[in-house]
């Protein structure tokens, strides 16, 4: 039920997709810039030699193969592990397509048999007020929607996890955890979808740029009382023990601009056996966090760098870009929809015109299409911010190893080593494989750049010596 509804709302652009953004970013490193032309006061003679490095001080060049190395972490992994990993995440995309088959089939169901009509007059006879209505009306259409999409849920969110070793809760476990996400849909969605039929009524002839508005305006107040109000629901919250890692973690937080004022750790493990961390909310309501299978399972060097990665979202903005970024995709949806509404919609449906709540139906299978044809942009968008934040993470943690381990270990449950085409279609973040070879390059170049400053070092000291003899 809850996977279902969480797609119903990143169609409306009503929940966190938590996925949006191409914005590259590159990482340059200083060079030294030519001295300044101005006169000099120190003055050296023709008498002062070359300085001539021994043998003995020579610095040696640095061979580091990024390729081989990141070679070496996908060789860790057997051809069992593999096969397992990569038939679990293809599988993915055929739960896409069904999924989205499904809303369809629904929504055509509804439709043509009346069903939503009738869904709509019940509405109208409980209460006058059409806001109202339209909120008792998304009620019917979510657990309407849940039981019709249960046996697929229970397979994709409760059989199939537990194929593949990923789930860790019990069924009545797993049923309570969609109950939660089944009351909370029905509280959000249906005061967001209300609303913007509210704005359809107002603004007949540009309500799709403020029904955009409003759902970015939701997805953003979303963000905001998520960590607070809603993941506390899931999981409890504590505070990082006091230890040497979080000292760093807030250090690192620290040194990067980042309002941190503690690390609180929740117990996903409850739930999976899944790594994560994030830095949410938005306008006050920061939270640093980090789950216990990433403490468990993890070193502390790649505790740091999945921290630093997830630091890299709030420094570079990537809330703010993912609000202005989707925006622009909203928009282009909603004016899908308008369109889609007046060359769909059938006499024999009975849906009295845009504003109509029984055409519901139809605004989500046109949503669908659209996103579902939409992927690889918003999947590209997404996946560029988190490279950004890898990269981030990489210069703020100093930790290549760390973050290649963290990514390995992402293995049980992601395909490494996609073909180009396949990541760029189904992938919202970096293959292990690229995020890997980043994390190599990344560590080569760190290592050269010591070698050269060594090396700078060595002929300064000799070089101020020389100047220093009289």
């Amino acid at each position: 039920m809850k996977n279902i509804t969480q797609k119903i709302i990143k169609w409306l652009s009503l929940a966190l997709v938590l996925s949006a953004l191409q914005f590259t970013n590159t990482f340059a490193y200083e060079t030294a810039q030519p001295q300044s032309s101005a006169p000099q006061t120190l003055k050296v003679t023709t008498e002062v030699e070359p300085v001539k490095v021994s043998e003995e001080i020579k610095i040696p060049v640095v061979e580091f193969d990024a390729d081989k190395a990141t070679q070496a972490y996908l060789d860790r992994l057997s051809a069992d592990a593999r096969e397992k990993s990569d038939s679990y995440y293809e599988g993915g995309y055929w739960l896409q397509l069904w999924n989205f088959l499904l809303t369809i089939v629904i929504a055509y169901f509804l439709l043509q048999s009346g069903l939503s009509v009738k869904m709509r007059d019940f509405s109208q006879k409980i209460t006058r007020f059409v806001f109202v209505q339209n909120m008792i009306y998304i009620v019917q259409y979510i657990i309407l929607v849940s039981v019709i999409s249960f046996p697929l849920a229970v397979y994709q969110g409760y059989f199939r996890e537990h194929a593949y070793g990923l789930s860790n809760l019990s069924f009545a476990g797993w049923l309570g955890e969609e109950f939660k996400g089944l009351i909370i849909s029905l509280l959000l969605m249906s005061l967001a979808v209300a609303g913007i039929y509210k704005v359809v009524h107002k603004a007949r002839k540009t309500w799709a740029v403020w029904g955009a508005v409003l759902s970015i305006v939701f997805i953003a107040f979303v963000a905001m009382i998520g960590p607070v109000y809603i993941s506390p629901l899931f999981n409890d919250y504590v505070p990082l023990k006091e230890s040497e890692l979080k000292s760093e973690i807030l250090s690192m937080a620290r040194a990067n601009g980042v309002p941190a004022e503690n690390v609180y750790e929740f117990n996903a493990s409850k739930q999976s056996k899944r790594i994560s961390a994030n830095v949410s909310g938005m306008f006050g309501t920061l939270r640093v966090s980090l789950n216990d299978n990433l403490m468990n399972r993890s070193s502390p060097e790649s505790v740091k760098a999945v921290m630093g990665h997830e630091l890299g979202h709030y420094v570079l903005n990537h809330g703010i870009k993912f609000l202005l970024s989707f925006g622009i995709v909203m928009v282009l949806a909603f004016v899908f929809l308008k369109w889609g509404f007046h060359r769909f919609n059938r006499p024999s449906w009975g849906i009295k015109g845009e504003d109509d709540i029984a055409g519901f139906p139809l605004a989500m299978a046109l949503f669908s299409v659209y996103f579902f044809l939409m992927t690889p942009v918003t999947n590209t968008i997404v996946r560029s911010s988190e490279t950004e934040a890898d990269y981030f993470g990489l210069n703020a943690s100093n930790e290549p190893d760390g973050f290649a381990d963290a990514i390995f270990s992402l293995s049980e449950y992601r395909k490494m080593k996609p073909g180009y085409w396949e990541e760029i279609i189904f992938y919202d973040h970096p293959s292990g494989y690229n995020r890997i070879h980043a994390a190599m390059v990344w560590k080569r170049e760190q290592l050269w750049k010591r070698e050269l400053l060594k090396k700078d070092t060595l002929h300064g000291s000799s070089f101020i010596a020389n100047k220093q003899q009289p």
